[in-house]
């Protein structure tokens, strides 16, 4: 399968600058967006604006996370198209997943903050999630933190421009086992969701950090991977809280280095 890159991040030179960025005046790395569309059969599905890379992967965590695949072997193939536009991304599915996704075709459509954009009905947003095994999973205190400083470390296309989010797979025996980034927090975990697959990582017996905050389709995503907790540097809504302590995830929420507040679950966190 091809992947489809093009530049993360490019130099843009600032009109002017002042105050303590008058020394930046100079070209800036700046995040790069552009459309991505995800095609099942031909037919475009969703149009999201993304950050042109790992786009294979995008393709596999928004198949997974969407209910569109229950497994990475039901995708047979990713073939991203270039336009001067943007990136189609061309996915091939097996037949009865081709099926299926005829029978509920629905159009999607939305930019990089919202993730529920174009859905047809109220039940389609608020899909019953799955409750995510794992009660044997722990973590300290100290894990908490060292994972959100690890993110932090990890994130190069974030160190060039200040402008994007990431999410990682990180497990206290082992640290960062996986990170991606995007424009987008919802790409951000669905690359990162898609490349575990791929690699065919288990989010189980590990926690998901993102660098944004909980929505409640944030918790959704988590539950179809299967990761038992999540923690966000920045706060939850109430509805993220609510659907978490269904799926059966624990939320750690404004984790910054200095201290986090846990929502629901807070067994697998040791202090």
């Amino acid at each position: 399968m091809a992947e489809e890159e093009r530049p993360a991040a490019r130099p843009l030179k600032p009109l002017f600058s002042v105050g303590s960025r008058k020394s930046a005046s100079g070209s800036q790395s700046l995040a790069a967006e552009t459309a991505v569309a995800l095609s099942y059969g031909g037919s475009s599905h969703a149009v999201l604006m993304a950050t042109p890379a790992d786009l294979v992967d995008l393709a596999y965590g928004f198949s997974l996370t969407e209910g569109i695949v229950r497994r990475p072997d039901e995708i047979l193939g990713v073939e991203p198209v270039p336009f001067t536009s943007g990136i189609d991304l061309q996915i091939t599915l097996a037949e009865d997943r081709s099926a299926a996704l005829a029978a509920r075709r629905r159009s999607m459509a939305g930019p990089v903050g919202c993730g529920l954009c174009g859905l047809e009905s109220i039940d389609a947003a608020m899909r019953p999630v799955p409750v995510v095994e794992g009660d044997d999973f722990t973590m300290s205190t100290d894990d908490v933190d060292t994972a959100v400083a690890a993110l932090s470390r990890h994130q190069p296309f974030f160190a060039k421009t200040r402008a994007v989010h990431g999410a990682g797979l990180f497990r206290p025996a082992t640290g960062l086992v996986a990170m991606r980034e995007d424009v987008g927090r919802h790409n951000a975990l669905d690359k990162l969701i898609g490349a575990l697959a791929r690699q065919g990582e288990a989010a189980a017996g590990g926690a998901f950090v993102v660098t944004s905050r909980l929505s409640v389709e944030m918790v959704q995503k988590a539950a179809v991977a299967g990761a038992p907790v999540l923690i966000a540097v920045s706060q939850p809504t109430a509805l993220a809280v609510e659907t978490a302590e269904k799926a059966g995830i624990t939320l750690v929420a404004s984790a910054r280095g200095d201290g986090f507040s846990v929502f629901s679950h807070g067994s697998r966190i040791r202090q």
